[in-house]
């Protein structure tokens, strides 16, 4: 069994995969890295498929038609033969240094035959053209031991793990029932969230491992392109309303985590709507409300009355840019986008 497996998700990668391949490289046999070239038409595959004869015991190179990134991560795990599990999307890297750490701190776990469910290291925003680059940490967990949900002593606003900062032990995300949709942007908010009422030990490192690259226009994170995907976001929102009964989940702060997730994805869904401007995406954004008030309404009342369920639906045009103006400035204090 290998340590660690690594899936590197690519459609029409060819310009920066080998960037992200080469980075991790340096973790040698401990690691496998499973390229999964999903449908793509330029050369992904080839560079692929070179580096897997390249390093047979390290790389696999698995082809798919196209099914978007979820499709590829699913894949990804389907094949992963690692203790852990961490996925790297195609224009990202990691960092050496910090890299190296995470692998000793792993060896170590084997050592001492202990195991950890998630293991989480800080991301850092590679923003094209910004001379400050972003630190994102886990900020309130405690650091370099094991932990569990209940040493969390408090949730931070504005604070949730994201695909980046997380490393799962992959037969945890195998039994939890992982399944990511099909041709759906943003599922990796689902990726980190359904697998969370099963996690029961952590262990953060103050590290800052994963490189996560901002700058082009037709990325998926990208403002425009989001609000163009908003079927896309508000299907993942509501994937997440419904694949975790908060009502059940036992440990008291694992469940003000996943509200305090939920919030923050359901408030992103909604300004989207409402910096779109468009009628259309205004009805949107009311049906997605009514459809949590008719699933869950003790969720929905919780959400649509606190601080921002109650900014993002100030009346009026006064209201939109209140809701707008708190949007940008989260922007700037987070980092996301």
């Amino acid at each position: 069994m290998k340590l660690l497996s690594f899936a590197i998700p690519c459609y029409n990668s060819q310009d920066y995969m080998e960037h992200c391949i080469e980075s991790i490289l340096p973790g040698g046999e401990d690691v496998e890295i499973i390229i999964v070239d999903d449908g793509s038409k330029d050369a992904t595959a080839e560079i692929a498929d070179r580096y897997a004869a390249k390093y047979p015991d390290i790389i696999k190179a698995v082809h798919q038609e196209n099914g978007g990134h979820g499709e590829a991560v699913n894949t990804g795990l389907k094949n992963a033969t690692g203790k852990y599990f961490k996925v790297v999307d195609s224009d990202d890297w990691v960092d050496l240094e910090a890299y190296m750490k995470i692998l000793a701190q792993l060896k170590a776990f084997e050592s001492k035959e202990t195991q950890v469910d998630m293991l989480l290291a800080n991301y850092v925003y590679e923003k094209e053209g910004a001379k400050h680059k972003k630190v994102m940490r886990q900020t309130g967990f405690p650091r370099e031991k094991i932990f569990t949900w209940s040493d969390i002593r408090h949730i931070f606003k504005g604070h949730y793990i994201l695909m980046h900062s997380v490393i799962y032990r992959t037969q945890l995300l195998r039994d939890c029932g992982l399944k990511l949709p099909k041709h759906t942007f943003y599922v990796d908010n689902i990726y980190v969230y359904k697998p969370l009422p099963h996690v029961r030990t952590m262990y953060y490192m103050n590290v800052d491992f994963y490189r996560y690259f901002i700058g082009r226009d037709d990325q998926s994170v990208n403002e425009k392109v989001m609000i163009s995907r908003i079927d896309q976001q508000i299907r993942v929102n509501k994937i997440m309303f419904d694949d975790v009964n908060l009502h059940r989940v036992t440990n008291e702060m694992c469940r003000k985590y996943m509200y305090s997730y939920l919030e923050i994805i359901t408030t992103i869904t909604t300004i989207l709507a409402i910096i779109s401007g468009t009628e259309e995406n205004m009805a949107k954004k009311r049906e997605l409300w009514e459809y949590m008030k008719e699933h869950d309404e003790k969720i929905y009342r919780k959400l649509r009355h606190g601080v921002m369920g109650r900014v993002m639906h100030l009346p009026g045009k006064g209201g939109r840019k209140v809701a707008i103006g708190a949007y940008k400035i989260s922007q700037k204090v987070v980092g996301f986008n």
